[in-house]
């Protein structure tokens, strides 16, 4: 089965694959960045395969992560018992942590714990960790390291960034669920998310660049940029330590010779590769869908 596969980190790739899902069905294969991953609360907690999961399921809740309705009240009782709760995860998100946890205790692979909650939840798509194995963002700043969580939470995501590593993605390799789903792809879409902390350390990983390079499929990027700004998060901040103009065309050169092509809302972009202009805004599901129908048709023209 020929497959749609859309590189995704945080908000913005996961409202792509939303709008995807509409267009493609279960053609639809999302390989989500694990480097944002953290064990906390005895919870082994994937905040972006997570957060696609949740809207691929029509389950995110209107505060833009975590389930829909959920409760805090674990937490509240953490914090009544002097606990520094400084992740806070809803009760329902919670307990999929603890599963995912006993799933690893017991021996089964990120890819094999992700995908038993994509089942529950009835996702129609699949959902593909990057990786099954450790990779751990840190970042530099305040004249320190921080685990990336650590750093948007405790420290709140303050700049200047000094430096970012991707911990262990040196002896890491993408599964063979990944490979195979961009060998048969006919269309890779790098979707809207952080170039640098969210896509990076997927196209980081040992042979991937090099998978998406062979593959026949066309790769497109979706700018994160829209209307000439950042929607969400610290993407500017990264992207000003990486030295990435915030545009399109900074995006485009950022990811170099991996695109075939680039969709932006800027109309005079300049880019080294074509270009589709459209409003890139996805706050609707009409949005959504627009745009990933859009995104399909300019690469499948390209191919």
């Amino acid at each position: 089965m020929s497959t749609v596969v859309v590189l995704a980190g945080g908000t913005g790739g996961a409202k792509l694959a939303r709008g995807m899902l509409d267009v493609v069905g279960d053609e639809l294969v999302v390989v989500a960045n694990t480097a944002d991953d953290v064990e906390v609360h005895c919870a082994y907690v994937c905040p972006d395969p997570d957060l696609c999961a949740f809207w691929l399921a029509d389950r995110i809740d209107s505060r833009g992560w975590g389930l829909d309705g959920d409760t805090f009240e674990t937490m509240d009782g953490l914090r009544e018992l002097g606990v520094d709760v400084w992740f806070n995860l809803g009760d329902r998100d919670l307990a999929i942590g603890l599963d995912r946890s006993r799933r690893l205790a017991e021996g089964q692979s990120l890819t094999q714990a992700i995908a038993a909650m994509t089942d529950v939840l009835g996702v129609p798509a699949r959902v593909l960790p990057m990786c099954d194995d450790i990779v751990r963002t840190r970042v530099k700043a305040a004249d320190r390291w921080w685990p990336f969580q650590e750093f948007m939470i405790r420290h709140g995501a303050e700049g200047p960034i000094e430096e970012v590593a991707f911990g262990g993605i040196e002896g890491a390799a993408p599964t063979e669920e990944v490979l195979e789903a961009v060998a048969a792809a006919r269309v890779i879409v790098v979707g809207p998310s952080n170039p640098v902390i969210s896509v990076r350390p997927i196209l980081d990983l040992p042979g991937l660049a090099e998978a998406l390079a062979g593959a026949p499929a066309p790769v497109v990027a979706v700018s994160p940029i829209v209307g000439g700004e950042i929607l969400k998060g610290p993407t500017r901040a990264f992207m000003d330590f990486a030295e990435v103009r915030v545009d399109a065309s900074g995006v485009a050169d950022y990811y170099g010779t991996l695109l075939d092509g680039m969709v932006c809302d800027e109309p005079e972009a300049s880019l080294p590769v074509p270009v589709h202009t459209t409003h890139t805004r996805m706050d609707t599901a009409a949005d959504r869908e627009r745009v990933a129908r859009e995104t399909l048709d300019f690469a499948l023209g390209l191919a």
